[in-house]
């Protein structure tokens, strides 16, 4: 047989169990999908995440239902995941809360390693501090200054415990001084208490921006590796002297103990997905970065992320019981 022939025969030899189940076997997948989105809908990650949902259904050939689950600062769908079935038709996008929160309890409800199977990382936000347009702060320092001569008076909302009270926190650090957060169930209801007049500011992610280009808010600064695209007026906190960066990038797992050609096929849907025009127009609406990991580095990133997160929660003191 001529060399050419041998490697099309050796490549159809390889494909051809990924092709075709055995016989008996069905195809996966061969009904919908579930994916827990642990935010509100409306928000940034619910609409990202439905929209790669349902390009990723059109490769997948079955339908990929979202289910929206808020609460516990974004860890619901681990709650649910763990003892899901781990046949591949239940997922959950997974926030960085997914690392920290067992970090922070003396009996975590799952173990980030060992309780997942971590499929692929998707993208990152973007975040930073928004102040109303009638706030008397037009810039980070003097809301720093007036924060560090008015210690625990200034309130700011987040999107959920320990999300980006995280950046928060490490910037009262290194600046000295003391504010007081406060957790909401996501972004809509966030921004809607610093529109009420509630809070003081917002520390919030990709959810804040169309907002602020309405003129509904005043963005001060953001915690990310460099400025927005959108906003090129609006410094980073490094360039502000405060060394705070929190891109917070997220992706998808499921239970663990999955088939690996399960896990292929998820991720090679997410894949197409991720990259797709349609999906990066929504990055863009809301300045996310795409950030993709395949299945084996995204693992080794979790073992990362959840060292990262224990000497997070040491250092700015998060332990809770």
């Amino acid at each position: 047989m001529p060399p050419t022939l041998a490697r099309r025969a050796l490549l159809g030899a390889c494909l051809a169990p990924l092709a075709a189940p055995a016989r008996g076997e069905a195809r996966f997948p061969d009904r919908p999908l579930r994916v827990f989105v642990p935010w509100t809908p409306g928000g940034a990650t619910d609409i990202q995440m439905r929209s790669a949902c349902e390009l990723a259904s059109r490769h997948l050939g079955q339908p990929i239902v979202v289910e929206n689950r808020p609460g516990a600062s974004g860890s619901l769908g681990a709650v649910a995941l763990k003892d899901a079935k781990p046949d591949g038709y239940t997922l959950s996008q997974m926030p960085n809360s997914v690392f920290r929160m067992p970090a922070m309890q003396q009996r975590p409800q799952w173990d980030p390693l060992r309780d997942f199977t971590w499929i692929i990382r998707l993208v990152g936000y973007m975040g930073g501090v928004v102040v109303r347009p009638d706030a008397p702060w037009q810039t980070l320092p003097e809301l720093i200054a007036f924060a560090r001569a008015n210690p625990g008076k200034i309130s700011y909302g987040t999107p959920g415990a320990n999300t980006t009270e995280v950046q928060m926190q490490r910037l009262a650090k290194l600046a000295g001084i003391d504010w007081v957060p406060v957790a909401f169930r996501g972004a809509a209801p966030n921004l809607q208490a610093l529109l009420s007049g509630d809070i003081h500011f917002s520390a919030e992610t990709s959810a804040l921006f169309d907002m602020a280009l309405e003129g509904r808010f005043r963005p001060l600064a953001v915690w990310m590796s460099e400025r927005v695209a959108r906003f090129p007026a609006v410094p980073t906190f490094r360039e502000l002297g405060w060394d705070v960066l929190g891109e917070s990038t997220y992706g998808i797992a499921g239970p663990r103990g999955m088939d690996p050609a399960v896990v292929r096929t998820i991720h090679d849907a997410f894949r197409l997905a991720v990259h797709d025009p349609a999906h990066l127009a929504v990055l863009a609406r809301f300045d996310m970065p795409v950030r993709y990991l395949g299945t084996e580095d995204f693992a080794r990133e979790a073992v990362a992320l959840a060292e990262e997160a224990r000497r997070i929660v040491q250092e700015l003191g998060l332990k809770q019981v």
